[in-house]
């Protein structure tokens, strides 16, 4: 029961990584806000976590900064507290080459990443200030320290994310807060699996060949597990990860080894 006591509010929070980090915070005893857009889903979610008062779902889109905002307000007016933030929203969008991006794809992918994740972040460091004590945890990607052909927007926003991470870091490292991005290789999520077809085409190939360029490129021969973001996301929000901040922690098979 790392987390007991704590509330964490996690965008992009009812599937995926997102979920699984729902799920590892829920069992370690904290509080949890989800966010996403779809209610239905949400309602799901919440029914299949199980989790009675821990845990509730605010519907809403990241890439609009009073629906981010009113998220963390939300949370805070619920539970009482902030204390964990899990900037987990995001995705690749529109795959094309450079030249042939459109200034609305490459929008779309910096308010779905860069924005949402600025937005969040500034407004729970407030609270998180105020009581000199608070974690936040951005996802961010193996892309974020390397870059693929026609994923230039997501690189270019994983890099940024990245650089955010450091910045806040320094800014609040006395103030009893830490700001760490977890990098993850490709993790077979349903949305990856959903997505697989059109992700595949944008590197011109196969689902199946994309799975196994993503799993040659890493030490470990495979995609990586929900559990195991989840698992580092558990280390960084408790006690025991007081003494890491500013880190970009690949959870990537050893794809980036840096």
């Amino acid at each position: 029961m790392k987390l007991i006591g704590k509330t964490a509010a996690i965008t992009g929070g009812t599937a995926g990584i997102g979920r699984g980090i729902a799920e590892a915070f829920l069992a370690e005893g904290a509080n949890v806000a989800l966010f996403a857009r779809n209610p239905d889903k949400g309602a799901k979610v919440i029914a299949e976590l199980d989790a009675g008062d821990r845990a509730i779902f605010i519907a809403g889109d990241v890439m609009k900064q009073g629906q981010v905002e009113g998220f963390i307000d939300q949370t805070v007016a619920h539970f009482g507290s902030i204390d964990i933030l899990v900037n987990n929203a995001g995705g690749a969008g529109d795959l094309a080459p450079l030249v042939d991006l459109t200034d609305e794809a490459f929008d779309q992918a910096m308010k779905w990443n860069i924005y949402s994740t600025f937005w969040a972040t500034r407004r729970a460091l407030r609270p998180m200030i105020a009581q000199q004590w608070g974690r936040v945890i951005n996802i961010s990607s193996t892309e974020g320290k390397m870059g693929k052909p026609t994923f230039a927007p997501y690189t270019i926003a994983k890099h940024g994310i990245n650089g955010m991470t450091k910045a806040v870091a320094q800014e609040v490292g006395t103030l009893g807060i830490t700001v760490n991005a977890i990098c993850p290789g490709l993790i077979l999520t349903d949305l990856i699996m959903q997505g697989g077809p059109a992700t595949a085409a944008g590197l011109g190939m196969t689902f199946d060949e994309m799975i196994d360029m993503f799993s040659q490129e890493s030490a470990l021969k495979r995609p990586g597990k929900v559990e195991e973001v989840a698992a580092m996301a558990v280390l960084l929000a408790s006690d025991a990860g007081a003494g890491i901040t500013g880190g970009t922690l690949s959870v990537d098979g050893g794809t980036s080894q840096y």
